[in-house]
């Protein structure tokens, strides 16, 4: 008999624990308080779930180095042991590891738990972690259907628990600073929004080779990718979104080609493929990944000619705001460059930005927003560029663990609503591909989208 380590199946994983009995209370039962750690000088005591990239990064790493002083990272659970190993000397903490969520939490009694895992187990997470009395962050996207939102939502009502969603982009300052402009009625009052995304071949082709290109476990790229930009819209025309019609395809990778293999190592395509890459060149993610496939098969260098992908690479959506403003969306995952052209129109003029987040030619180290008066003049303004998602990253992390009571002037922290609601853009413009037929929001859950988008502090 081998001595190998028996790998644990994602169902065990999810399930573990968690299958709680209909009747369990949805606050933490006291069995569970019993003998375990107690808060140490009033630092936030978190568990992570999810020991993939981000997880071990932007809320490990980055988190225990930053904010030692705040902050306990007291469990890391995941499906997959070695990444589990490698994620905790990554991070750099001494707490135990799981790959049994329940009993994690029981064992490091938690404030809050940080969900990292792949998207369409977000949701089990969430609530599981609510109703053992966690307040909860996650990762983008907060879920991949109407269901499993819904059940979030009600599982929020009953516990009280919060819900943050770490939508980073909110907390850069160059889109902080258009905030501001349509704040101040700059160009008067706001019609409509052109907003258009590119995926590079590099960063766009990196989501074809991963998990996110089954729509099972991403909800397609309209909810893993654009629930970020449905997000920045709903913020920034603080209204909420009513009705979508989307047209999405498949039209460059997947099926698309006349080769294709498992993944990249390996692969006898590789000299007749521009996207062949090496990921053995990395070691971060050779650590990470490729010397963790044994236990569950996960393949991060996958190909993206995989005839199993089945998400758009190609998307637009027409989105109907309930304060009637009207936005035309799209996002094209095969650039020759990376960023987003985005324009408000008001009845007064308009504000109006390329931002180019990678492009094969030099470029200044500033982004631009340019605001055009109807019958007047236009005004350049610059926004120095920063690491970490525009600058976003510490700011957002700044909020969740060091002030969470700061003043939020510009609305930027997001909570359930804020949450669900971008999902919902991009599950309705996924169920509109489906149909062919416009989408209610109001259909999808008990949440009724409102002409000005409810504050959540």
């Amino acid at each position: 008999m081998s001595d190998a380590p028996r790998p644990v199946s994602r169902r065990q994983f999810l399930i573990t624990g968690s299958s709680a009995a209909a009747g369990a209370a949805l606050v933490r039962p006291a069995a569970l308080l019993a003998d375990t750690p107690r808060r140490v000088q009033d630092k936030m005591r978190v568990a992570i779930v999810g020991t993939g990239i981000r997880g071990i990064t932007m809320w490990g790493r980055e988190v225990a180095e930053e904010y030692a002083d705040v902050v306990d990272i007291v469990g890391l659970c995941d499906i997959n042991e070695g990444r589990l190993a490698f994620g905790k000397s990554y991070i750099g903490v001494e707490c135990p590891t799981f790959s049994d969520f329940d009993a994690m939490v029981a064992q490091t009694q938690p404030d809050t738990i940080i969900v990292t895992t792949n998207d369409n187990t977000h949701d089990t997470f969430i609530v599981r972690g609510m109703e053992l009395g966690c307040d909860i962050v996650t990762e983008k996207p907060m879920t991949t259907d109407e269901r499993k939102c819904q059940a979030i939502l009600d599982t929020q009502a009953a516990t009280g628990k919060h819900v943050t969603v770490t939508f980073n982009y909110r907390y850069s300052p160059h889109r902080q600073k258009m905030k501001e402009l349509l704040m101040e009625g700059r160009i008067g009052k706001l019609t409509s929004v052109d907003f258009h995304w590119y995926l590079d071949v590099y960063h766009g082709a990196d989501y074809f080779r991963r998990w996110h290109g089954k729509r099972a476990s991403s909800g397609t790229l309209f909810v893993h990718k654009s629930s970020h930009h449905f997000d920045l819209l709903n913020w920034w025309i603080d209204s909420e979104p009513e009705e979508v019609f989307g047209y999405g395809a498949l039209e460059y990778y997947g099926t698309n080609n006349s080769f294709r293999h498992t993944n990249c190592r390996g692969c006898p395509h590789q000299a007749n493929c521009k996207h062949y890459w090496d990921i053995t060149e990395n070691e971060f993610l050779t650590n990470l990944y490729v010397n963790n496939e044994q236990y569950d098969g996960y393949l991060r260098d996958g190909c993206v000619w995989d005839e199993a992908i089945d998400v758009y690479d190609k998307m637009a959506a027409q989105i109907k705001y309930a304060n009637g403003v009207q936005v035309s969306y799209s996002c094209t995952t095969y650039s020759p460059y990376e960023g987003y052209r985005i324009a408000f129109n008001g009845t007064q003029g308009r504000i109006e930005a390329w931002v180019k987040e990678r492009q094969p030619w030099d470029a200044p180290p500033y982004d631009e927003i340019r605001v055009t008066d109807n019958f007047g003049q236009t005004e350049l303004i610059q926004i120095p560029q920063s690491a970490g998602h525009g600058g976003g990253d510490t700011r957002l992390r700044d909020k969740i663990f060091r002030d969470p009571s700061a003043a939020d002037p510009y609305e930027q922290f997001a909570g359930v609503r804020d949450g669900a609601m971008a999902v919902l853009v991009g599950i309705a413009a996924r169920t509109s591909v489906d149909t062919g037929a416009p989408v209610q929001v109001a259909r999808l859950t008990t949440l009724n989208p409102q002409p000005v988008r409810p504050k959540e502090g």
